[in-house]
């Protein structure tokens, strides 16, 4: 269990100049770094120094579940994201909300930019007076050169333009969260916690009719609410030989399996299976990851394999386009840390090309830009594989 100073959490020292807003915000960069760990601390404090849990109670930030125990009230849960938000991602106002700019025309947001000429069944409110005008005044003085002055001005059918529409969509999104133990290392899984919950902020402020759903993704495959996925942690390494070969079942697992690994196959296959069942049309699955998969499934097995065995990334690979072929654009942004490791950029190369996906590359500290990038298809300038 980590160790904690008690002065940072004593509100007459640290916190004692602090609104219970800095205060409830400065707790919670360490929440997002420790997780239940915290929660346990604050919980054993004894009861002459309980002042600080007391104010964020009754603040509403913090409060007891039915067993006694301390967790975060959904207030904490969103200011929480929204201070990601502010931080990561800059979105400072509301936008639009629900909607995806598509390459198509018609049925949608007004477009005042771009107009086009009338066609039969266009509503009437779509008609551009200015331009409409224009065009009733210049065909006029091509009267007035051949026939001569008129009193009157008519409006003809080829006169009339109308505003131009963009269709828009909604989108389903998996986010696929490296939860195995190397994501532990140089503050990794700390910037992809916080730029989740920032997806997750800005998906709810300016997408509401999107469907997002976070699954995180080491040895198994598990799905992280609001509240799971500001408490986990990445899973701790348990075994550390240089060489690993072993072989379980699934539906007999061994009483103590080891957690660390890294099984983008199974990730893959449970997000496909989950945007399977979602009656939309955009899916896509965004992958947060830090090295190559070390885990595969075979029918109810699960093999877990180190170092990274050519089978285990074929596997993969494959169950990626089993993706694209359903429709489901598939990124992948590759938490690179060392220059020199070229397995895992070769690996997530060879998995964009295949899947007619896209390879994002970042630190830790560029994470968001990545993100944002991949979820916001065709804002932005990236390089596409294999198109």
């Amino acid at each position: 269990m980590p160790l904690f100073e008690f002065s940072r959490y004593d509100p007459k020292y640290a916190f004692q100049s602090l609104e219970t807003e800095q205060l409830f915000d400065q707790l919670s960069d360490h929440l997002l770094e420790h997780g239940e760990y915290l929660l346990r601390y604050l919980q054993r404090l004894p009861e002459e120094d309980r002042a600080l849990v007391e104010q964020l109670v009754r603040a509403g930030y913090l409060d007891e579940d039915e067993r006694g125990r301390l967790m975060v009230t959904m207030k904490g849960m969103r200011r929480i994201a929204q201070k990601a938000l502010q931080e990561l991602f800059a979105v400072r106002r509301r936008d639009a909300p629900g909607r995806h700019e598509t390459p198509w025309r018609g049925s949608g947001e007004v477009q005042p930019e771009e107009t086009r000429p009338y066609q039969f069944g266009d509503p009437l409110s779509l008609v551009a007076p200015h331009e409409t005008l224009k065009n009733a005044l210049r065909r006029e003085a091509e009267e007035f050169r051949r026939r001569g002055p008129h009193r009157n001005l008519h409006l003809a059918e080829e006169d009339f333009v109308v505003h131009e529409t963009l269709h828009t969509s909604r989108c389903a999104t998996v986010l696929l969260l490296d939860m195995s133990g190397s994501m532990g290392r140089y503050g990794k899984f700390l910037q992809a916690k916080r730029v989740s919950l920032a997806l997750r902020e800005l998906i709810r402020q300016r997408y509401p009719e999107d469907h997002l759903e976070i699954l995180g993704f080491y040895t198994f495959t598990t799905p992280l609410s609001e509240r799971a996925l500001l408490l986990a942690m990445p899973k701790e390494v348990s075994i550390f030989d240089s060489r690993v070969f072993l072989r379980f079942s699934l539906d007999h697992p061994p009483r103590r399996v080891p957690e660390h690994f890294t099984n983008l196959h199974a990730g893959l296959r449970v997000a496909r299976e989950r945007l399977r069942r979602i009656g939309c049309e955009n899916r896509q699955i965004i992958c947060i990851t830090d090295g190559e998969p070390t885990a595969h499934l075979e029918g109810r097995d699960v093999i877990l394999q180190y170092p990274p065995a050519e089978k285990t990334a074929r596997l993969t690979i494959e169950e990626a386009v089993r993706c694209q072929r359903e429709g489901i654009h598939v990124s992948t942004v590759a938490l690179v840390d060392d220059p020199f490791y070229f397995g895992l950029t070769r690996f997530v190369q060879q998995m964009a090309a295949a899947c007619r996906g896209i390879a994002v590359y970042s630190s830790a500290d560029n994470l968001a830009t990545g993100v944002l990038e991949s979820f916001h298809a065709g804002r932005r300038t990236r390089r596409t594989w294999g198109r």
